[in-house]
């Protein structure tokens, strides 16, 4: 990936509305942050749902988290925080192993990892970051979060080998081709919110087909308080998984620095460089962290937010700050809880396969835009080695309490051997050759 920080004071953004403006009319003001909600929305109660915590914690530490990104930024960039995907298997191994302690003492491990690379990044700058954290670890890292969860959404779905339902299928196939068209062919509001659409579109099927458990509506009330974890009270810390966690830090903060990227070619606006990585860092570190405590998911910026700004061409930090207040809001209402407790899990399961594959596609996608070049025998060594590894589940048991599994060994072995190879010698003569 590339840091090199770029120049954008003589280029002009479009924009309708800056990241340090308002809305003039607060109605409209209120549509496009609902509109924002309704982006991040379907991913972030998917990762939560997946993995057996609260959605509405999920929901609330989202918004608290944003809200406390903006603070970290001093409200100069428009980003949104939602639930992670590349944490989901080693919190979901966390969780059933250890439960909300397992899971809060892993997120503070991320969210110290983040903040201690903040307080480096003060006095040294980022581009060392490329050196540790190149295209060629990060692409097959990606690959591996979202291959490696590709049996769970095929589960899900009903399409297991020896588990096949017809009636889940239906269902699974039903939700993931409505989330699909809607993503290809859907039009203006309904083209950045296809997540949402297609849950939507496979919990009526799911009504049809008589699959939808109803009666968890029975005693429901307009509000209700999220489960809320509190430290020493409903659960002690349980450091064991923490390990598992913090090779994954590394590859998020690259996703982390390419959101940035993204947003900073939108508005025209070099956020990296102001207010800077070690903020938005720094805040992104700190809402996981804050999400953990409570019992929630992993944050992480959100793409489909970044998608939102892009279409509409407004970048208000100020509209983003209602959403987060919108989604804090939304955690306490006690019909949307139980509405996304009673999603069927074919619903998700097509929703998943979509979106799994579309993460391992993007592993894809940073090797072909950074130009990894796979004729150099050190380049598919890496890549090679990694995915198998993540994928395969290979683990690493250093003692009962400390191993590396899966996704995180992938990662380590990863970057031990970025550090490690030599450059392909025949390749670079071979290079000079031509040149000559």
């Amino acid at each position: 990936m590339e840091t090199t920080q770029i120049n954008y004071e003589n280029e002009q953004n479009n924009l309708i509305i800056q990241p340090n403006e308002k809305p003039k009319n607060i109605f409209v003001w209120i549509l496009l942050s609902l509109q924002h909600v309704f982006a991040m929305f379907g991913a972030t109660v998917l990762v939560p749902f997946i993995i057996g915590l609260d959605p509405s914690i999920a929901i609330l530490s989202s918004g608290i988290g944003t809200l406390v990104y903006i603070a970290c930024t001093k409200g100069k960039v428009p980003i949104y925080l939602g639930s992670s995907f590349a944490f989901i298997t080693a919190t979901s191994i966390a969780f059933k192993a250890g439960g909300h302690g397992a899971v809060a003492a892993a997120l503070i491990g991320v969210g110290l990892v983040y903040i201690v690379i903040s307080i480096i990044l003060r006095f040294t700058g980022m581009n060392w970051i490329n050196r540790v954290i190149p295209p060629i670890v990060i692409g097959p890292m990606i690959m591996v979060i979202g291959l490696s969860l590709a049996s769970g959404a095929v589960g899900n779905a009903g399409l297991a080998e020896g588990e096949f339902n017809i009636t889940y299928a239906a269902i699974a196939c039903f939700t993931l081709l409505i989330t699909a068209l809607t993503s290809i062919i859907g039009k203006g509001f309904f083209k950045i919110i296809p997540i949402l659409v297609g849950i939507l579109s496979g919990y009526v099927f799911s009504l049809i087909l008589g699959v939808v458990d109803t009666s968890i509506f029975s005693n429901m009330t307009l509000f209700s308080i999220p489960n809320i974890q509190i430290p020493g009270i409903t659960y002690s810390f349980d450091f064991t998984y923490v390990a598992m966690f913090l090779p994954i830090a590394l590859v998020t903060i690259a996703e982390h620095i390419g959101e940035h990227s993204i947003t900073s070619n939108i508005c025209k606006k070099d956020f990296l460089k102001d207010p800077g990585l070690k903020n938005t860092l720094l805040g992104d570190g700190l809402a996981s962290i804050i999400a953990g405590l409570i019992g929630g998911p992993a944050n992480t910026t959100y793409g489909e937010n970044n998608g939102v700004i892009a279409m509409t061409k407004v970048a208000s930090v100020y509209v983003i700050g209602l959403a987060a207040i919108f989604a804090i809001v939304l955690a306490f209402i006690n019909p949307v809880s139980l509405f996304i407790k009673s999603i069927p899990s074919p619903v998700m399961g097509g929703i998943s396969i979509m979106l799994f594959g579309i993460i391992a596609s993007n592993g894809v996608k940073i090797m072909i835009e950074n130009r990894i070049d796979f004729t150099q025998s050190r380049n598919l060594v890496i890549a090679a080695t990694m995915l198998v590894l993540g994928i395969g589940g290979a683990t690493f048991a250093f003692s009962e309490t400390f191993s590396l599994a899966g996704m995180s060994a992938a990662a380590v072995v990863g970057i031990i051997l970025n550090l490690v190879l030599p450059k392909d010698k025949n390749y670079e003569d071979s290079i000079v050759e031509k040149e000559l």
